[in-house]
């Protein structure tokens, strides 16, 4: 196998992987997800398939950084009323995310970097980023992505500039997901179920509370906020770069204040 370009460890044997973070490849990406419903049009993959894409896209721009592989179960139980969906402990979560970062750390990784793709993970980040330093101790620094509202402003600002639909964003299997899916996995989208779903804002601080702590099949009955209508494969391939690129632009920010970007 020709190893010049591989940068998902799963599939590196562990000598490369040694001779790799020897040679200063010294960043880890860890992409968390969920496996939960994503309406009547697409699949429960839709998280997992997007954070495995972000990770390897986020680590090639980068440079310097391997891609863990993606914890594709996360904290849905604000959508466990929809057959299907898996969710775990808040508690479940943070050790699963405790673990990868010991493990990493072992390894000789000093910057360990995670985000998610489905915003029931966010709080969780934000809120443990300080647990997992002092659990790591020195000589690793871990950075969190925790700011939900910034992914779904800049799909909304892509869907905005390409074609005018921003308001149909959404967060959850709006214009946006549905667009990036039909790029990903365009044989899972079921395109003659493709229907509107909540119309307000997502950011707002009650409907934040509604969505969070009764569950989103009180705002939606088919477990859509936005509108998919429209989606396009080009706008999703659009969303994906303008979510990587935040990404990337905020680690890189964080390891320039710790001195190792």
């Amino acid at each position: 196998m020709n190893y010049a370009n591989e940068i998902q460890l799963e599939r590196l044997t562990s000598p490369k992987i040694k001779e790799l973070i020897d040679g200063g490849m010294k960043t880890a990406i860890v992409p968390t997800a969920a496996i939960e419903q994503h309406g009547p049009h697409l699949p429960l993959l839709v998280d997992a398939a997007h954070a495995t894409w972000q990770g390897t896209e986020v680590a090639k721009r980068m440079g310097n950084a391997l891609v863990a592989p993606t914890i594709r179960v996360g904290s849905s139980e604000h959508h466990t009323e929809f057959p299907g969906t898996i969710s775990l402990r808040k508690s479940t979560f943070e050790s699963i995310c405790e673990d990868y970062c010991i493990s990493l750390k072992q390894h000789g990784f000093d910057t360990i970097c995670l985000f998610s793709c489905h915003g029931g993970n966010f709080s969780i980040l934000g809120d443990m980023e300080h647990r997992l330093n002092s659990l790591v101790g020195q000589g690793t620094n871990v950075i969190t992505f925790s700011d939900l509202s910034r992914l779904i402003k800049t799909w909304r600002e892509t869907a905005e500039k390409w074609s005018g639909l921003g308001d149909r964003a959404g967060g959850h299997a709006g214009i946006a997901e549905t667009s990036f899916t039909l790029s990903l996995h365009p044989e899972l989208v079921h395109r003659d179920e493709i229907e509107p779903g909540y119309s307000g804002d997502i950011l707002q601080h009650e409907t934040q509370t509604t969505l969070f702590e009764g569950g989103i099949h009180n705002l939606a009955s088919n477990g859509i906020i936005g509108d998919p209508t429209g989606a396009n494969a080009e706008l999703g391939e659009l969303c994906l770069k303008a979510y990587a690129k935040v990404l990337v632009q905020y680690f890189r920010s964080r390891m320039v204040n710790v001195g190792k970007a």
